[in-house]
């Protein structure tokens, strides 16, 4: 088998007209968020502007990270120290991160075989938890029934907030992920759907919520600078009663994202002739179960997963040995320890250890790929080729 030479890491290269309108940021040394001339809006204002229309939301910040956003969002919606918070048992560490820091306890929900929210276990989660906030990591791109959701949440008083940090530009029935709940959190981090090497947007229609985050966001009193924020009455009583917590998204890494987000559909596309081409060669691999993607998902493939159900520990990290020696890299969730960005709610150790049978079975066999744009349709083909030969390699006549 011939080894693929691809780069997993290697993202493509910032748009030329990227890389001139972070030249013209420099070139006038006014990097702060709120350094403009007179009337003038700032890069930072042109891209919140431009990100809300994308989303077709009233407001918009932006965020120094996602990780950032999700924070001020838990704030904004009015979650206090002690309060129990719901979230997915399968996501990454910087949700539960957020809810710990603003002193909350997170409370994961079982996820199922298709990689999405148990509806079932979260209105048992519900009951149980007297939680008021459901913090919703559509992980890796897999969005659930979003109005199932909504509906069960409506009936709970639940508030939703959305990490769209994998789902920037997915939909379901049309609807924007991000426009479900009280907020949407976004992140362009350089492994998302646009890359600044790190930043966040954060989307809301409620005039309260987001004079609060803006303010938390390091606004001082100059939040009438601000390209699609509420009307200066809004903040009247907030801009006295919120901390400012400075981490608004400065003026050069907006000039970087404006002219990728003008292009992001074009993006969604490409990754998508990706990501089908290996999730059809996968499905053909009688070992392996792909998640199930309903026709009111319109998802973004920059990542794919698979699980090997029943592959023992030895055959999983046997399999992520194969594929790493013939260029292939791979994550695998059932792994005791962290590694990289992967870990599992074992591994944090500042959340309550909870029982969690249903996603611990998932994780087991759960492995993880990123899919960058540098790579090509031909590309595609030869990973799919490699990982078809290392599952029979690896797994044996068996996956026990």
């Amino acid at each position: 088998m011939e080894p693929f030479r691809g780069v997993f890491t290697q993202q493509e290269a910032i748009p030329e007209q990227a890389v001139n309108a972070a030249i013209e940021v420099l070139r006038s040394g006014r990097l702060h968020r709120y350094n403009t001339l007179g009337d003038e809006l700032s890069v930072a204002s042109e891209l919140e502007r431009a990100f809300a229309r994308y989303q077709g939301a009233k407001y918009c910040l932006a965020c120094a990270s996602g990780g950032y956003a999700m924070s001020i969002a838990l704030r904004a919606a009015g979650v206090y120290p002690g309060d129990a918070v719901l979230t997915n048992s399968f996501t990454l560490a910087p949700v539960p991160g957020a809810i710990a820091a603003v002193g909350a306890k997170p409370v994961f929900v079982e996820v199922t075989e298709d990689l999405v929210l148990d509806l079932g276990d979260l209105e048992t989660k519900i009951a149980e938890s007297g939680a008021k906030l459901l913090l919703l990591s559509s992980m890796r791109g897999h969005l659930c029934d979003m109005e199932a959701l909504t509906e069960l949440l409506g009936t709970k008083d639940i508030v939703l907030l959305e990490d769209c940090a994998h789902t920037m530009g997915a939909s379901w029935n049309g609807r924007l992920s991000g426009s479900f709940g009280l907020a949407g959190c976004f992140s362009t981090q350089t492994y998302k759907h646009l890359n600044s090497g790190e930043g966040g947007l954060l989307t809301s229609d409620d005039p309260q919520f987001m004079a609060r985050a803006i303010m938390l966001s390091g606004s001082y009193m100059l939040y009438e600078r601000h390209g699609a924020a509420p009307p200066e009455e809004v903040f009247r009583t907030i801009r006295l009663e919120t901390p400012n917590m400075s981490g608004r998204m400065d003026n050069l890494r907006a000039a970087i994202l404006l002219p990728q987000l003008a292009d992001l559909d074009d993006s969604i596309r490409r990754w998508n002739e990706r990501y089908d081409l290996i999730a059809q060669r996968l499905s053909e691999i009688p070992k392996v179960r792909m998640p199930h993607r309903p026709g009111e998902e319109n998802y973004v493939g920059s990542s794919i997963q698979f699980r090997i159900p029943g592959i023992s520990k030895a055959n999983a990290i046997n399999f992520v040995a194969e594929n790493k020696a013939l260029g292939v890299e791979l994550k695998w969730f059932g792994d005791e320890s962290p590694v990289a960005f992967t870990s599992n709610h074992h591994s944090w150790q500042y959340v309550d250890p909870q029982d969690l049978p249903m996603t611990d079975e998932i994780l087991s066999g759960l492995f993880d790929m990123r899919i960058p744009l540098s790579f090509t349709l031909d590309d595609c083909e030869h990973i799919a080729r490699i990982l078809s030969h290392t599952v029979n390699q690896s797994t044996g006549s068996g996956t026990a």
